[in-house]
């Protein structure tokens, strides 16, 4: 498998793009199906504003990113992916707090979004460390807010590193690459 490095500045923020592990776990095993239903465990959580359900499938050392994207031309076309700007650089910390606020008075969410989140083309590679897996799926999220007939769209790759915690999975790391260099929405105020 070749592993394609993208990244906005020739350095060390380069990222890489589809499943870098070598040690695939195969589609319908155990593993590969418990992801799988954690994966669309959250997306039903978030979906339906569960956010304390949605708290307890993370990590407390979580970092969940969204690089900002650009877009390219020539020879520097595969490196527009710029991890030195972010969309959003959160920890666990601030995913409390925002989800405190989403649960309360976020005026940006007032009234709160429609969601849907689809999960698909799921891959996933065993860590070096135990225990822990690299997942990679795509994220089409479906947005409606307020009377607007018209939807918002947005397409993402997913990044993820879940870990292995007394039986169940916990989200550890995840970077969020939006497809798009100009966002669509109204505001960046859901989950991803």
């Amino acid at each position: 498998m070749t592993t394609t490095r993208s990244t906005a500045a020739p350095d060390q923020t380069t990222i890489l793009r589809g499943l870098v592990s070598r040690a695939r776990v195969p589609l319908g095993s155990a593993i590969y199906n418990r992801l799988l239903e954690t994966l669309y465990d959250e997306a039903a959580a978030l979906d339906e504003r569960r956010f304390d359900d949605w708290v307890a499938m993370l990590e407390h050392d979580l970092v969940y990113t969204a690089p900002i994207r650009l877009t390219r031309t020539g020879p520097n076309r595969d490196r527009d992916v710029m991890r030195t700007m972010y969309h959003f650089h959160e920890d666990y910390g601030s995913i409390l707090m925002r989800t405190g606020r989403l649960q309360k008075s976020a005026w940006a969410e007032d009234p709160p979004s429609r969601c849907r989140r689809f999960v698909t083309n799921v891959r996933v590679g065993e860590c070096e460390t135990a225990g822990e897996y690299e997942v990679v799926s795509y994220l089409l999220l479906e947005r409606s807010r307020g009377d607007n007939p018209e939807n918002e769209r947005m397409t993402a790759e997913r990044r993820d590193v879940w870990r292995e915690v007394d039986g169940a999975y916990k989200l550890a790391r995840r970077e969020i690459i939006v497809d798009q260099s100009v966002l669509g929405m109204s505001n960046f105020a859901v989950f991803l």
